[in-house]
């Protein structure tokens, strides 16, 4: 994902002398958290290349959608905003507001993953003032939580990824009148996610997971993208950094037997990916999630 920095919705926010940022994180994995507060502002969103949840932790009864002025916001309301969606709000009065930020492709794995649908065909379905509270709890505990800290940023991230599982489980669609063209037939796509979750402790080569669907290994990678909305390797990788993640909450196994387990040649090549996608090394990880005393 891209840098926060270069998120569209948050260089909206940025650009406005009325908004301040108070925190901001990139919690690895194709998602990031901002907490901003606004007062007396108007906002546009161009059709942004990435999702954003966004909860009004305090204030916003004033706030609404340009063209929609009876449909006010409030505390705890939820919005969601589709990746190239289009949006213009007017703020009036105080506000204060946590968004997470989420990748096109955090949400293709997810479809496949959670879903075992064609991301291709689903979508995230835009909504305004949603009323949810479980969500709301988890976008309060996130704004309470130190997220310059390694081991609560890794609690972010695990908050991050329920709000994201909850929001696909009940805000994602059918494409209406889409007719898919390429990609991999049904059975195919479950085929290769029961073998790749089965073969995730050995090498997996690109020529093996293109045999299973008899397809050369240029257009099987063209096809299974198509499907997953993500490229085999990253996939793949993605995978085992979640099988790490069970792994390092579950148990004190070895890093370094973690590591062979979940197909990583070496605990230091194990660490090294870990951290790039998480921000924080398996034992501080781990450490996160131990009981305190």
């Amino acid at each position: 994902m891209p840098t926060l920095e270069t998120l569209q919705v948050f260089q909206a926010l940025n650009r406005s002398p009325n908004a301040r940022l108070e925190l901001s994180a990139e919690l690895g994995d194709g998602l990031s958290a901002a907490l901003w507060s606004n007062h007396h502002d108007a906002q546009d969103y161009e059709a942004p290349s990435h999702h954003t949840l966004s909860c009004y932790v305090g204030g916003g009864t004033e706030t609404f959608r340009r063209g929609q002025p009876g449909t006010k916001g409030g505390p705890d309301k939820l919005c969601i905003l589709p990746a190239e969606h289009q949006s213009a709000w007017v703020i009036n009065g105080e506000i204060r507001l946590a968004h997470v930020y989420f990748s096109a492709e955090q949400f293709a794995l997810g479809c496949v993953t959670l879903l075992d649908r064609e991301p291709r065909a689903l979508q995230l379905r835009e909504s305004t003032f949603l009323e949810d509270p479980q969500q709301a709890r988890r976008f309060h505990q996130l704004i309470g939580l130190n997220w310059q800290e390694p081991a609560e940023r890794l609690l972010t991230s695990s908050l991050a990824h329920e709000m994201l599982s909850h929001t696909l489980l009940s805000q994602v669609g059918l494409r209406e009148g889409l007719r898919l063209k390429g990609g991999l037939a049904a059975h195919q796509r479950r085929q290769l996610v029961d073998y790749i979750e089965q073969q995730l402790a050995e090498p997996i080569s690109l020529g093996q997971l293109a045999g299973l669907c008899a397809l050369s290994e240029y257009h099987f990678a063209r096809m299974f993208r198509e499907s997953f909305g993500l490229p085999p390797h990253q996939y793949v990788l993605a995978r085992r950094l979640a099988r790490a993640q069970v792994m390092l909450r579950s148990g004190l196994l070895p890093l370094g037997e973690i590591a062979l387990a979940c197909g990583f040649s070496s605990a230091s090549h194990f660490t090294n990916r870990f951290r790039q996608a998480m921000g924080a090394t398996p034992g501080e990880y781990r450490q996160a999630f131990l009981p305190r005393p």
